[in-house]
């Protein structure tokens, strides 16, 4: 189909769906309070990092779909563990940049009870983002949102929601988004802000 025989109400999703990821693709380093709007609760640190108090979390709305090696994946199964949630593209420096890290970190946590997903953007093909994955030793699974709809409305208004790419945010054992940082991580600066929630017990325990 021609952009111009394109319904328009279809031409004005997809427009604002690009301008959006635009606009955040591959930000850089983030300071402030602003979360995604509304009465914000979380503390932001330097270096774009912030963090909720147990008491103030909320759950991110409907994480599920398609992931990038084929397979069915939906992040609130993964309740009882922490979830680290990383936004990557193949096309991103700082996602190449921080990939080892996150290939080193997720295996030698798993067995702590922390699982790490990918959700994966703007890759017009499965098989370039897999090809990411498997040049990088990722072995955890990634959601394909090639449109960044999972990252647009996965997170409700006012939370510690994805403001670029990459982005990480850490679930809690009751699913509740406790951590996120607006940058590309190291090594050290991932287990930073993976260790503090992974010390908490889940709620009723």
């Amino acid at each position: 189909m021609s952009f111009s025989r394109a319904p328009r109400g279809l031409l004005l999703t997809a427009c604002a769906l690009t301008a959006a990821l635009t606009l955040t693709a591959c930000s850089g380093e983030s300071t402030g309070r602003s979360g995604g709007g509304g009465d914000t609760k979380f503390v932001t640190g330097t270096g774009g990092i912030a963090t909720v108090a147990k008491g103030e979390r909320q759950a991110p709305n409907k994480l599920a779909g398609d992931t990038v090696d084929g397979g069915k994946l939906d992040v609130a199964d993964l309740k009882g563990k922490v979830v680290v949630l990383n936004t990557w593209g193949s096309w991103c420096t700082p996602c190449r940049a921080e990939a080892p890290h996150f290939a080193k970190v997720s295996k030698e946590l798993k067995p702590k009870g922390v699982e790490f997903v990918g959700i994966n953007t703007r890759d017009a093909q499965k098989s370039t983002a897999a090809a990411f994955e498997e040049n990088f030793g990722i072995a955890y699974p990634s959601l394909y949102d090639r449109f960044g709809s999972l990252i647009l409305n996965g997170f409700p208004k006012g939370t510690l929601n994805p403001q670029g790419i990459p982005t990480t945010i850490v679930l809690d054992r009751d699913g509740k988004i406790a951590a996120r940082a607006l940058k590309a991580l190291n090594e050290k600066e991932l287990r930073s802000l993976v260790e503090p929630v992974l010390a908490e017990k889940a709620t009723g325990q």
